[in-house]
């Protein structure tokens, strides 16, 4: 018979297997997905989906371009553009690679499927930010064109994913690029996030953990080569060029920065009244009907009643009723004191 000891680190030893073969984006499945990703039909679909942000970023693409971006041998990536050019998706202009028409439209169906994937992850599922682009990157290569275009269809036909990318059309029409990097932006200017860029996975995770989010304001409080002081959501944050250069943005007139002129819920003090001026942008699908659920919509008086003694969550009265809301929900809810 087993000793409590024994059996306890049996226990142990299978929990950590467990935990190495499962482990999010680092575990062996997870390896094993990327492995499956650079074989046959997944691989072609990538690679149509490189050239094609190359193209639409009017990027030029080369051979060497091509193996680093897909993280491919030299080798691999020869016999991946020879099978490309044999069915007619690529062809060579000199050391550049181009798409066919046929490339193309193929490219569009597959940026299509992973986009509108993104979207109903963002809007209708509780799975985190920084996960919608590795699930995505799994299901465009199961999902079917018309499977794509039913799911756009139940969710209103969006015009861009969560990250701010244009989704294309089911008829392959897409819009073209916009805005400029946030490290263009001059101290004392106002912008519009219109896109945060999702690879490598690491900045875009820090780039959410500091609340940046598409439709959300900014203000450039300083600029240099090693930093950027901006203030968003009323905070002032900094962030290396590096980060920054992940987010587009579309420069603003002062006036135009509603989400800088008003104040959170989440800084009424108790006994305080304000009204709601709108949910933010960043707010979405449960939790945002949730929130309009329990009437938190425009012109709606809230009142901030008491805090918890660890201070989260705070209980408001809403309607009538005392509603408790943690301080990244009431962060989301812009107020007019």
């Amino acid at each position: 018979m087993l000793s409590p000891l024994t059996t306890l680190l049996i226990g142990f030893a299978l929990l950590l297997a467990l935990y190495l073969f499962l482990r999010p984006h680092k575990g062996y499945l997870w390896q094993w997905r990327r492995a499956w990703q650079n074989t046959g039909r997944a691989l072609i679909e990538n690679a149509l989906k490189y050239l094609y942000d190359g193209e639409y970023k009017q990027l030029p693409c080369t051979l060497q371009s091509l193996s680093g971006g897909l993280s491919i041998s030299a080798g691999r990536a020869i016999e991946l553009l020879t099978r490309l050019e044999a069915l007619d998706l690529v062809k060579s202009q000199g050391n550049t690679l181009q798409l066919t028409d046929e490339g193309r439209s193929y490219a569009l169906r597959i940026i299509r499927i992973h986009r509108v994937w993104e979207r109903y992850l963002a809007d209708e599922t509780g799975v985190p930010a920084p996960e919608w682009h590795a699930e995505a990157e799994q299901q465009e290569h199961k999902m079917t064109f018309g499977e794509a275009n039913v799911l756009a269809a139940q969710l209103g036909n969006p015009l861009y994913d969560p990250h701010g990318d244009p989704i294309p059309t089911a008829r392959g029409e897409l819009p073209p690029s916009l805005g400029m990097p946030m490290t263009d932006l001059q101290k004392g200017q106002t912008a519009e996030v219109i896109h945060i860029e999702d690879e490598p996975e690491e900045i875009f995770a820090q780039l959410v953990a500091q609340g940046f989010d598409v439709g959300k304001h900014i203000h450039i409080l300083d600029s240099s080569p090693v930093r950027v002081r901006f203030a968003l959501d009323g905070e002032e944050q900094s962030l290396a060029p590096v980060f920054a250069v992940n987010v587009t943005v579309l420069a603003l007139a002062e006036q135009k920065s509603e989400e800088l002129s008003y104040p959170s819920l989440s800084e009424l003090s108790p006994g305080e009244s304000a009204s709601v001026v709108s949910i933010s942008r960043a707010c979405r699908g449960v939790q945002r009907r949730r929130l309009m659920d329990l009437g938190v919509i425009a012109g709606t008086c809230i009142k901030a009643e008491m805090s918890s003694a660890a201070g989260d969550p705070t209980a408001y009265e809403i309607r009538g009723a005392i509603i408790a809301l943690r301080k990244s929900q009431a962060d989301l809810i812009l107020v007019e004191k």
